[in-house]
């Protein structure tokens, strides 16, 4: 077939080329931009009416930061503006507005709030961050859209790419999702679902009933693993698309109900949305144009198409940006340390509930010249949110243990030692020591190395 790999490298070019010149309905891009910057506008409206802006930005005297994002500081009350731009931007974004540059400013100002704190660390806030950058390149402002009707045109059909792109990112998240879920805990122990599905006795109907039997927590463990793994390619496949859009409106409605997860579960319904055809985002858009009385402008047929040197640098970011998409979830094999445990390798990985981790951490500081020594009342520093989640978490462990030297040394102290008393829970096994209490943890610094001062695990838990 081939005569040789100059042959096999052009039949590669021609398939790369055929596919990038391939055509779809804009109107997926557009139904889609509206949708995110709706959710996103309620969720900020959501964050700032229920005082999070206050309690978890401003309150704190410490705030924990991402390892190399240590210079993103607090803003005080300026977080407010912060917020205020983010719902400015996501109202621009659902009229399609002043388009990339609302999509710039949303990206840069979200980004920079999940950065501040690293306690609220969720898959769906670290979601939205990776779809507002994605957003950035795409020509979702190609119709239905104040930019283009302030032009008086309208693009009928945009590269195939820009939405596959989408597309790309939610098989991703589910799949790894799913994958993660491939272990001893989760389907042999149905395990942590065991612990919380119980106490859930208060959800009538089912809390008291159906939730407290064993079995319904191994078909929910395991239902939940061959959901992720199969919903991408159920909505990719157009027979089977209905039936797994019920699917997915039914699981996180579910679990929505079962746990306080925020915006997450109504998100990735209406993100479903974009493996359906242009049919019925065309209809979509004309429903709102009919309610919302608005006249149809002038349509070209062909797609919209950046200058070559803007959709040559385009495919070029989100090829990378994939890239590293796929393989940073896998970065954890190279620490021989239980991943549940040390959770070195655990973040923007999409293991999305896996764990119920309970902990207490205890801090002394010592002078090591004399051998006196003190304990720390946490809550003296930190608040109760930040004591929950600092206290299994060993880099925040680390970090704060850090921020007590640097506070006691200004207050005078010299020659001290801050050692931690941790002692955790992973999964509903008895407690055990978390953290080496012989360690000084001054002495030891934030790397990506692995951090040999965490106690080991003494189970097993098999899979991904």
């Amino acid at each position: 077939m081939f005569s040789d790999i100059k042959d096999i490298k052009v039949f590669i070019l021609e398939i790369i080329n055929n596919y990038l010149n391939k055509v779809t309905d804009s109107s997926k891009l557009a139904i889609f931009r509206i949708c995110f910057g709706l959710m996103m506008l309620y969720s900020m409206i959501r964050f700032w009416s229920k005082g999070w802006i206050n309690s978890i930005y401003i309150e704190p005297d410490f705030n924990f930061k991402y390892y190399g994002f240590e210079w993103v500081q607090g803003l005080g009350n300026y977080t407010y503006i912060l917020f205020l731009i983010c719902m400015l931007c996501s109202i621009f974004i659902t009229l399609g507005f002043w388009y990339k540059t609302s999509m710039s400013v949303f990206f840069i100002t979200f980004t920079y709030i999940e950065l501040i704190e690293k306690t609220t660390y969720l898959n769906h806030y670290y979601f939205v961050s990776l779809i507002s950058f994605i957003l950035i390149f795409l020509p979702a402002n190609s119709c239905f859209s104040l930019d283009n009707f302030s032009r008086g045109t309208s693009y009928k059909k945009v590269p195939s790419w820009t939405v596959d792109s989408i597309k790309l990112l939610m098989i991703i998240v589910y799949f790894y999702a799913g994958l993660a879920k491939i272990n001893s805990d989760w389907l042999l122990n149905a395990l942590p679902l065991k612990i919380w599905l119980p106490s859930k006795y208060d959800i009538p109907y089912i809390g008291e009933t159906i939730l407290q039997y064993n079995w319904v927590h191994y078909l929910m463990s395991w239902g939940g693993m061959f959901y992720d793994l199969l919903i991408p390619f159920i909505l990719l496949y157009k027979r089977t698309r209905i039936i797994g859009f019920v699917f997915v409106i039914f699981f996180h409605v579910f679990t929505a109900i079962l746990f306080p997860i925020g915006m997450f579960p109504y998100i990735m319904i209406v993100s479903a949305l974009i493996f359906f055809d242009g049919k019925t985002h065309n209809k979509i858009i004309k429903f709102l144009k009919r309610i919302l009385f608005i006249t149809q402008n002038k349509i070209i047929e062909k797609p919209i198409e950046p200058n070559q040197k803007h959709r040559k640098l385009s495919i070029t970011i989100l090829s990378i940006f994939f890239f590293f998409q796929i393989i940073i979830p896998f970065r954890y094999i190279f620490y021989p340390s239980e991943l549940f445990w040390a959770e070195e390798g655990y973040r923007f990985s999409w293991r999305v509930m896996l764990v119920e981790k309970i902990g207490y951490t205890n801090f002394k500081v010592v002078n090591k010249k004399s051998g006196s020594s003190f304990y720390i009342r946490n809550g003296h520093f930190l608040t109760d949110l930040q004591i929950k989640q600092m206290s299994f978490q060993p880099d925040m462990i680390l970090e704060y243990a850090h921020y007590l030297g640097d506070h006691f040394r200004s207050q005078g102290h010299q020659n001290i030692g801050v050692y931690a008393e941790s002692y955790v829970s992973l999964n509903g096994r008895p407690s055990q020591e978390f953290i080496d209490p012989k360690v000084d943890l001054l002495e030891q610094e934030e790397s990506f190395k692995t951090k040999k001062w965490i106690k080991p695990f003494k189970y097993e838990i098999k899979g991904f």
